[in-house]
């Protein structure tokens, strides 16, 4: 009677037998064999474990607990209650992650755009008679080319993505 109560009063208040061992200042074992009918808590134990479980030692003792149905939904509403602030946070974290790597994609179109335009082409006036530098400027002209044309609408997206990512704390 006394391994059913225990087991049945821990379930309801939604504790593992780890977590009732670290109340008790015991290993998990000894709640396991308490439950299982193998070993019984000495008096000082057994006041201390109707403290943990905040039920009377009278109620240990005595006839078969019944799991109540509230004490259940009690401890699945916490343990929902936890994982909604951890997702919220995670979602948080998520969106504020997402909001710095577009303000650092805004910053280097601009950095870029400051280089390209700062060196005005210069690799028009290269001598394209030798092979490494016909390569070299063709791929820094065909770079230029499509940044020019590709960087305003990444800048664009990124700036509308930047505030709609943007939230007031």
């Amino acid at each position: 009677m006394l391994n059913e109560n225990i087991k049945a009063i821990r379930k309801s208040k939604g504790l593992s037998q780890q977590e009732l061992a670290v109340k008790l200042n015991i290993v998990r074992q000894t709640v396991s064999k308490w439950e299982q009918g193998l070993s019984v808590p000495d008096s000082d134990m057994l006041i201390s474990l109707s403290e943990a479980l905040e039920t009377p030692v009278s109620t240990l003792l005595g006839e078969t607990v019944i799991e109540t149905e509230i004490d259940t939904l009690k401890a699945i509403s916490e343990k929902l209650e936890v994982i909604n602030l951890q997702l919220a946070r995670r979602k948080t974290m998520r969106r504020k992650i997402i909001h710095c790597s577009l303000i650092s994609l805004c910053a280097i179109i601009v950095v870029v755009s400051a280089i390209l335009f700062s060196l005005e082409s210069s690799y028009l006036g290269w001598d394209y008679n030798e092979p490494e530098t016909a390569v070299l400027g063709v791929a820094f002209h065909s770079f230029e080319w499509l940044f020019v044309r590709v960087a305003p609408i990444i800048f664009v997206g990124a700036i509308i993505a930047i505030f709609l990512t943007w939230k007031k704390e």
